[in-house]
């Protein structure tokens, strides 16, 4: 038999009536699920052993009969259909060279041809420096910041409308829905917490 390329990032998902694997990729998790090959092996063996409640005697021995059959032969279809589903698989797959392992197209650097845990894509790790040092610069920002007089800082920050939930970027009012994305925001003269449709500050009387 041949070498056998997977040998970890599977999941048997056989039964009597048929052979299924599951593969996945060594560094997301991601899978392939191979097409079920049907097997009679468990279909003749499970109808003897209906036959053998019904009757019993002759139907129950050919029943145990079958079974003992199946056992050898059930393995020997199992190792080939296995077999078979490797080769239906791997396609989908890549083999690290470095380090072994079995990876799926969104974790393989075809420019290296390694995986990207051994060759990470530079683009993907620019961008994601990026987003990262935006992420620190801003809050470095926000830690230094006075809140009271800070004009961006007067009005709560979202993300999601507080009323339909739906995604927001910047602006004062929901794009889907059109209410309101703030339901508070401070006093531009003392700085204390005001319900976002007041027109004055309960605490200083600074319109608003």
């Amino acid at each position: 038999m041949a070498l056998i390329q997977f040998t970890r990032n599977y999941q048997d998902l056989s039964t009597d009536t048929g052979f299924q694997f599951e593969f996945s990729c060594d560094k997301c998790g991601n899978g392939y699920q191979t097409e079920f090959q049907s097997s009679t092996l468990g279909t003749v063996t499970n109808a003897l052993d209906a036959a053998s409640n019904l009757f019993g005697g002759v139907f129950g021995n050919a029943a145990s009969a079958a079974r003992n059959v199946k056992s050898a032969a059930w393995e020997k279809a199992h190792d080939n259909a296995f077999v078979t589903a490797v080769e239906e698989a791997k396609p989908h797959f890549h083999k690290c060279k470095r380090c072994g392992h079995w990876v799926d197209d969104d974790c393989w650097n075809n420019e290296r041809t390694l995986c990207k845990d051994c060759a990470p894509d530079l683009q993907e790790e620019m961008s994601s420096i990026q987003v990262q040092a935006a992420i620190n610069d801003a809050r470095e920002k926000a830690e230094s910041v006075d809140y009271v007089s800070a004009d961006k800082f007067k009005q709560t920050i979202v993300t999601a409308c507080p009323h339909c939930g739906a995604k927001v970027g910047s602006g004062k009012f929901c794009p889907e829905c059109g209410k309101p994305l703030a339901t508070e925001k401070h006093c531009t003269n003392c700085g204390a917490k005001v319900k976002a449709d007041a027109k004055f500050c309960p605490d200083c009387g600074t319109k608003q």
